[in-house]
């Protein structure tokens, strides 16, 4: 484990001595203000509008968590207990209002969490930023530990192992507002996403985020320019509290319940996930990581039993050969884009792709074959896989499967050397153009 102070986050900015219109400042947060209000139009299906609020939630949780990793180069492994705590905090007091005895309308309430993240992160991160680098993650590991250990002791505020639920439709209502529809709750937990991501995009383009990435870069410079780096880092550690604690709002007044899973290691790691395989070298990263992992998360477990092996496999893929993320490698495309190149360079990705697939399908069998024969073998042999029914214990389908993964990874790895090479000569041609 090392320090992740090599990890470098640039916030698009305007050129040096260029005044940007409004239409470039304010234009990028309109389109996304109308295209969150206009997705439940286009995926108005009650199992799209669930997922969406799932992302909506996850987008704030990575985004917080990047101002630890991206931004100031804390790799923290016990983040989600801000999002468990602000989310415990929200439901009992949701609880306590409950029958419109309270003034606060719903939508206020994960304000609740955001406030709760922020006190706890003040506490512990009183003692978690006294130390950086590897110090620092076993800190936040004991941290979650202890907290998740502790929600099971102390069962009147936590629930025990069930946890505590809520109803939102209870809340004090206005506007005629139930939310008992989920495209209520979507809205609402759309609205709190885009004021979110609007504030912690806010935050990395003032100095105390310019400082934060510097502490990242090189705490000596740091300290002998007069600046305390604890007290940089014991801001930022806070702040991530704060939007954590928030998310964690959303999700009780979303699933309408609490446990202890959604503040342990587990919560923590799906976080750690988002934002590496989004990127964490940009600040699109980790809402690209939250949209993917969630979308993932929710089709594979309807499709394979072990799907956390498969995002096991992802993150070490992407960590092994894409370390900045998938917003890594759509930013590579920006030069090709500029200099007219990428239509050059197409043909040779769709060639690197599909071996890709093909090898990826012929891993697919092994795994579920092994699982059938392995973990599953009393419920029968026979399995079904992209529509061809077969037997786990055959020796056709063993033989495809490893020809499949053979055949295609070599291609895969041959079609990726071509692709790379006319990466780099489209960029030679580009600078001569």
């Amino acid at each position: 484990m090392s320090d992740t102070s090599d990890t470098v986050v640039r916030p698009a900015g305007f050129p040096s001595g260029a005044a940007p219109g409004p239409l470039r400042r304010y234009g990028p947060w309109i389109v996304l203000a109308l295209l969150l209000l206009v997705l439940p139009r286009v995926f108005s299906s009650g199992l799209s509008i669930s997922t969406m609020c799932v992302m909506g939630t996850m987008i704030i949780f990575a985004l917080s968590y990047n101002m630890l990793l991206g931004q100031s180069g804390l790799l923290s492994f016990g983040h989600a207990v801000f999002f468990g705590l602000g989310g415990f905090l929200t439901a009992q007091m949701m609880n306590m209002m409950a029958g419109g005895e309270g003034p606060l309308p719903l939508m206020v309430y994960p304000l609740v969490g955001g406030l709760a993240g922020l006190v706890f992160g003040v506490i512990f991160g009183a003692v978690a930023t006294r130390r950086a680098g590897t110090a620092f993650a076993m800190i936040t590991l004991g941290i979650g530990e202890l907290v998740t250990s502790s929600a099971l002791i102390l069962r009147g505020f936590f629930g025990g192992e069930t946890g505590i639920t809520v109803d939102r439709t209870e809340i004090h209502q206005v506007f005629g507002l139930s939310f008992g529809p989920q495209v209520q709750v979507y809205y609402l937990i759309a609205g709190w996403c885009l004021v979110s991501v609007i504030a912690m995009y806010a935050i990395t383009r003032t100095p105390f985020g310019r400082i934060c990435n510097a502490v990242r870069d090189n705490p000596q410079r740091v300290n002998f320019v007069g600046y305390n780096t604890t007290v940089v880092r014991f801001i930022a550690f806070s702040l991530a509290g704060l939007f954590a604690g928030i998310a964690g709002g959303l999700a009780s007044i979303n699933f309408e319940i609490m446990n202890s899973a959604q503040m342990g290691a587990a919560e923590s790691g799906s976080v750690i996930l988002m934002a590496y395989i989004g990127g964490v070298g940009n600040f699109a990263g980790p809402i690209i990581g939250a949209i993917v992992v969630t979308y993932l998360h929710l089709m594979l477990s309807d499709l394979s039993d072990v799907w956390e092996l498969y995002f096991g496999l992802l993150f070490i893929s992407m960590v092994m050969y894409a370390p900045n993320g998938i917003a890594g490698v759509i930013m590579m495309q920006r030069p090709l884009i500029r200099r007219g190149q990428l239509l050059r360079v197409a043909p040779y990705y769709v060639l690197a792709l599909i071996p890709g697939l093909v090898a990826l399908a012929g891993l697919s069998m092994i795994i579920e074959m092994t699982h059938q024969l392995s973990i599953s073998a009393s419920e029968g042999l026979g399995m079904t896989m992209m529509g061809i029914a077969f037997n786990a214990d055959a020796l056709l389908p063993w033989l495809t499967a490893v020809v499949l993964l053979g055949g295609g990874g070599w291609l895969g790895v041959r079609a990726a050397r071509l692709a790379r090479e006319a990466y780099g000569a489209a960029m030679v041609r580009g600078r001569v153009q």
